[in-house]
């Protein structure tokens, strides 16, 4: 899994690259929980995942919450259709702010 980090109108992005999964979900995990330091706003841009495991979704609820409990805002921005239906099936498009680009969940968190 390649990540790729930026900045858009004071939220630090994190594009994820390739399968999030049990071999890439702690590297992954470091990520996201370290660009949530100190209350940021972060978006994990998902337009290039194609496959999200059980430990994935661990991944991406453990930043939720990293967010929720120290004043941060985390967002998933671009799901693919396969991604996308893994979340709503689990119920995570209901406890996560899901949006369907990048630009749409930058501006929802600046």
């Amino acid at each position: 899994m390649d990540i790729t980090e930026s900045t858009d109108q004071g939220v630090k992005v994190a594009a994820l690259k390739g399968r999030l999964d049990t071999a890439t979900a702690p590297a992954a995990e470091t990520k996201l929980i370290g660009l949530l330091e100190g209350g940021a706003k972060v978006v994990a841009d998902l337009a290039e995942v194609h496959y999200v495991s059980s430990a994935g979704l661990r991944v991406l609820l453990k930043a939720a919450k990293q967010a929720k409990a120290i004043g941060g805002s985390f967002a998933i921005a671009s799901p693919q259709a396969p991604v996308r239906e893994v979340l709503e099936i689990s119920g995570f498009d209901k406890i996560l702010a899901i949006h369907p680009t990048r630009d749409a969940a930058v501006s929802a968190l600046a």
